[in-house]
This record gives C-alpha cells, sequence and structure tokens, in this order.
C-alpha cells in the first residue's frame, strides 16, 4: 500500500516493496532584478554620454539638453523596470537593459542629424513616441497575466490585422508606397502593428494544429503536405496579407510576413522541407515582382550596379553613399558628430540609419549593434524554447524572428548583400509606429520570459521531434 509522500515500487528479484525518493521539484531561478537594474543604468549613461560626444565633437559644448535627455531616458527606463519587477519579476535580466540601449543610441543618431539638417529636426518626435512606446511596454506587462490568453482572440487578432494592413490603400502614397496614414499633420504606419497580431495568429493556429499539420495530407518526395482544409485558412490569410502589401508597395514588410510564416511554420511541425519551399517561393516571387514592378525593378538594377549613376555623371545614388560612408568609418569610426553619412538624403534617419553608426562607430561600434541584436533574439528564443504551452513557444519564436528578420533585411539592404526595402531598424530608426511596436514586442518576450523561468525544471531536455517541431 502507498504511503503519503512517498512512491514505492514492486522490485522482481526480491517480491518486496521498496520505497522510492520523490522527483526533486522544479527550481526556480534567480529573479535578478538587481542585474537588470544595474545594465539599466549602464546603457542610460551610455546613452548620455553619446549625446555629450556629438555636441562636443559639433560644437566644443556639452548640448544644454544633455541633463534633461538623460533624465527623461532614465525615468523613462526606471518605470519601465518598476513594471517589470512587480508584475515579471523571473523575466530575463537582459531584454529591458537591450531595449533601453538601443532606444537610446537611435535618438543619440537622429539628434546627431538633427544638427546636419535643421530644418527637420527628428529627435524630439522620436522622443515622444519612445514615451509612448514604454508607456504600451508598462501596460502589456502589467495588464497581461498570462501570455496564454492571447489565443483565446487569434481570430480578433488577424481580423484587426487585415484591416489595418487595408486602411493605408485610402491615402496617398509617400515615396512610392502606400504604407502611412496621414491626418492632419499626423502619421503612423499600420503595418508595423499588423505584424505583431499576426504572429499571435500564426502562433495561435499552428499550435492548435501542428500535428494535422504534420502528419496528415498527401506526401510529395520528401515533404508531408497537410489536407488542404488543415493549411488553407492560414495560408490564405498569409496571401491576403501579402497581396494587400504588394498593391502597396511595402515589400520589406511582404518579406518580413513570408519569413514569419514559413520560420513557424517549420518549427510548428519540424519538417525542414518547408525552409526549402520558403526559399524556393521567394526566389520565384521576388522575380515575377522584380520583372512586374518598376519600382522594385529599379532598386534590383541600383543593388546590381550601385555606382552606375556616378558612371553617368548623376551623381552617387542612396546605397552608394551609403558604402561610401561605411567604407570612411573603418574599423574603429570617425566619432560621433564627424560624418558625413547626411550626404545620403531623405532616408539617412530611418533606412540609412546604419550607415551613419557604420561611419562614426566603426565596423566595431556596427559589431557591438549587431551583438546586441542577436542577444535579444538568444533570449527571445530561450524564454520560448523552455516553456510547455506550444503557443507560447510559437509566439516567442514569432517574435523573435520578427527582430532577426528585420535586422537582416535592413543590414543587408543598406551594405548591399541584398536589394534595399524600405523598413525601420528596431528601436534605432526614426519611425513613431516602428519604435512603438518593438516596445510592445519586447513587452511580450518578458511575459513569456516570466512564465519560462518561474518554474524552471532542470530535469527537462529541450530535444526537437521531426513531427512535432521543438518540444520538452
Amino acid at each position: 500500500m502507498n504511503q503519503a509522500g512517498t512512491n514505492q515500487a514492486r522490485t522482481p528479484q526480491a517480491g518486496h516493496l521498496v520505497t522510492a525518493d520523490p522527483p526533486p521539484p522544479a527550481v526556480r531561478l534567480p529573479r535578478r532584478r538587481g542585474v537588470e537594474l544595474a545594465l539599466i543604468l549602464v546603457a542610460v549613461l551610455l546613452s548620455v554620454y553619446g549625446y555629450c560626444a556629438v555636441g562636443l565633437a559639433r560644437h566644443g559644448a556639452v548640448p544644454p539638453g544633455a541633463a534633461g535627455y538623460g533624465a527623461g531616458l532614465g525615468v523613462l527606463a526606471l518605470l519601465a523596470h518598476g513594471a517589470v519587477r512587480l508584475r515579471a519579476p523571473y523575466a530575463d535580466p537582459l531584454l529591458l537593459p537591450i531595449g533601453v540601449l538601443l532606444n537610446g543610441l537611435g535618438l543619440v543618431l537622429i539628434y546627431r542629424l538633427d544638427l546636419e539638417t535643421p530644418g527637420d529636426r527628428a529627435a524630439p518626435a522620436q522622443l515622444v513616441w519612445s514615451t509612448l512606446g514604454v508607456a504600451l511596454f508598462i501596460l502589456v506587462v502589467l495588464v497581461l497575466r498570462d501570455h496564454r490568453l492571447l489565443q483565446r482572440y487569434a481570430y480578433v487578432c488577424v481580423a484587426a490585422a487585415l484591416v489595418l494592413l487595408t486602411l493605408p490603400i485610402l491615402f496617398p502614397a509617400v515615396n512610392g508606397a502606400r504604407i502611412w496614414i496621414r491626418v492632419a499633420g499626423f502619421s503612423i504606419q499600420p503595418g508595423e502593428f499588423a505584424k505583431v497580431l499576426l504572429a499571435v495568429f500564426f502562433a495561435a493556429y499552428l499550435a492548435a494544429n501542428r500535428t494535422a499539420l504534420a502528419y496528415t495530407g498527401r506526401r510529395i518526395w520528401r515533404l508531408q503536405l497537410p489536407t488542404g482544409r488543415v493549411l488553407g485558412p492560414v495560408v490564405a490569410i498569409w496571401l491576403v496579407s501579402v497581396g494587400v502589401l504588394v498593391v502597396e508597395r511595402d515589400l520589406g514588410t511582404s518579406l518580413l510576413f513570408f519569413g514569419l510564416f514559413v520560420v513557424l511554420l517549420y518549427v510548428a511541425t519540424g519538417r525542414t522541407g518547408w525552409i526549402a519551399v520558403g526559399l524556393l517561393l521567394a526566389v520565384l516571387g521576388a522575380v515575377a515582382v522584380g520583372h512586374l514592378e518598376p519600382h522594385v525593378a529599379a532598386r534590383i538594377e541600383d543593388w546590381l550596379h550601385p555606382y552606375a549613376s556616378i558612371d553617368a555623371g548623376q551623381g552617387p545614388s542612396q546605397l552608394a553613399q551609403s558604402l561610401f560612408a561605411f567604407r570612411a568609418g573603418g574599423l574603429l569610426g570617425a566619432g560621433l558628430g564627424l560624418g558625413h553619412s547626411v550626404l545620403i538624403g531623405f532616408a539617412v534617419k530611418s533606412d540609412f540609419i546604419l550607415a551613419t553608426a557604420g561611419e562614426e562607430l566603426g565596423w566595431l561600434g556596427l559589431s557591438a549593434i549587431f551583438l546586441l541584436y542577436g542577444l535579444l533574439v538568444e533570449r527571445g528564443l530561450r524564454a520560448g524554447l523552455a516553456l510547455r504551452d506550444p503557443f507560447g513557444r510559437l509566439l516567442a519564436v514569432g517574435l523573435a524572428s520578427i527582430v532577426a528578420l528585420q535586422v537582416f533585411v535592413i543590414a543587408g539592404g543598406v551594405t548591399g548583400l541584398i536589394p534595399l526595402t524600405g523598413m525601420a531598424m528596431p528601436f534605432l530608426a526614426q519611425g513613431g509606429s516602428s519604435v512603438v511596436t518593438n516596445w510592445a514586442i519586447l513587452a511580450l518576450l518578458i511575459r513569456v520570459s516570466h512564465s519560462a523561468r518561474r518554474h524552471y525544471d532542470p530535469r527537462r531536455e529541450v530535444s526537437y521531434d521531426g513531427g512535432h517541431g521543438v518540444v520538452a
């Protein structure tokens, strides 16, 4: 007869009962909120140092607003830290400091470029948007007690995402793309918010149907195709989203949605064939759009021949100026405030913000920025892999993949690795909708990380199941 608090088993050799030790309880990892606070202070100090360095380089004196800038950024960071300490005490201590440092560095770079364009000051507006982003971060951390609640609203999220993607069609195009809603001088980019909503929908739908996606349907060569009834709805939503974006000429976000869909489908099913299919479809789509869309064809031509405009006597293109900026920066950079990346033109504060970082911080500075992004993505993926529930796992992977894909597409475009597509570097570039959305992504990763670390079980080892994706 079993006794309370013990596990008993009968050995076949002796035929008698033996008492086994109970399994060890799950281990709660250290909260490390003190580590987070210390890293936040370092991030704020580095940002203030960059702000002062720009003023010293340009005017030989510390900018008069340095104290206000440091105080404002510090207050925002401490409020966000307080929300995490209160509602997500077990969250990863690196996520929030990385966001603060990247956002602070972005404000420094935009302020530096404002000095070259006194008629177009973007730093004050970016600081306001950053404040709204931190406010949304705090709201999500405080209100969303459990990330699994989002799974109930999957179809509400996808409906809202489609509405947001469709609205810009009703407004005039800006720089050849219909991706903005502008009313009375106020503008937002709805596609930035739609990507988070679609990530929630994809994660919820694929988590609920991952078995059917992996084991049902026809098998073609080595790829197990799911039935149309299972795969049809999510493919239809994806096609509608991408189709709307193509009509709006927002090809960067189209590529982002396509990559997000393929990554989550691969993680949910564990079928490597989806990666091959995704790459094939991406190549076919790129070729088709490149031939049918003059705007895209011009960017591909500029990518293939970045110095053609110079040879034609028309002056360097934006991509050529960007490459010149990276070359001028060298290993250590010219120093904050001492570069000439403003020659790139109208997109220097948004699409080409990395060119300023490359010229004034050098390849070492760029490497540090990419390491910060890589660490942010790695921590998001780690939090997802540590979760038991499939939805949380896919949601974390999806959110981390959004950041990773954006960084790759933008950095690849401005360095000439791939054709340029218009998107904003997360936290770094000018763009109110982008910075607010990235703070929302960070808040969701904080919530997922808190759930993953709150009841960490060292006996569980993450493995990879060929039919169900990443499991424990």
